[in-house]
């Protein structure tokens, strides 16, 4: 497996290796050992499926708070996304700067999110099925969600009428929720 650093330190995108024949492929996306050999020491304890019906569709800014802080590894199963990720630790020298990957099942890679980092996608394609590892469990008491087009972050979504969920049309901006990280202590 191949390790793309980002604009941040500890945010990674993996591209596994793919074995391939007439039949189709294979791929592990995720070995403990392989991931422990990159410095990733992460146990995941759960695994969540998203699909999303139409090209589109925004889901976040999302993150959980601790105790219940996840870290993610994303990859998508069908279709294609642009993923965004935002520092959210107080006191970074990255503090509310953005990145993004494009995801998809052509591509195969994926996106090792640690706590910290806000997370949110836009597909780009209908039919999206994305699948992501986390080490918590979820937890509603720790959900928060922010505007995904919040202007003091100033993501330039490429994306006219989004369709979100309730709960992201009703989304206050980063600055009325605040972020329980601080860079080197919680993170």
């Amino acid at each position: 497996m191949r390790i793309t650093k980002t604009i941040f330190e500890s945010v990674h995108i993996l591209e596994p290796k793919l074995y391939e024949d007439n039949r189709g492929f294979f791929y592990e996306s995720y070995q403990k050992d392989s991931f422990k050999l990159l410095g990733i020491n992460t146990i995941f304890m759960q695994d969540n499926h998203s699909y999303s019906k139409d090209a589109g569709t925004v889901r976040g800014m999302h993150f959980q708070a601790p105790p219940f802080a996840q870290i993610k590894l994303i990859r998508v199963l069908k279709g294609k996304i642009r993923n965004y990720f935002i520092d959210i630790r107080k006191n970074s020298p990255t503090y509310l700067q953005f990145d993004f990957v494009e995801l998809s099942s052509d591509n195969k890679l994926l996106l090792y999110l640690p706590v910290g980092f806000a997370n949110g996608f836009q597909t780009l394609e209908p039919d999206c099925e994305i699948h992501y590892k986390v080490d918590k469990k979820y937890d509603p008491d720790s959900d928060n969600t922010f505007q995904y087009n919040d202007t003091k972050i100033g993501i330039g979504w490429k994306v006219s009428s989004p369709i979100l969920s309730g709960k992201d049309k009703d989304a206050l901006p980063y600055t009325e929720i605040g972020t329980p990280f601080v860079y080197g202590e919680n993170s």
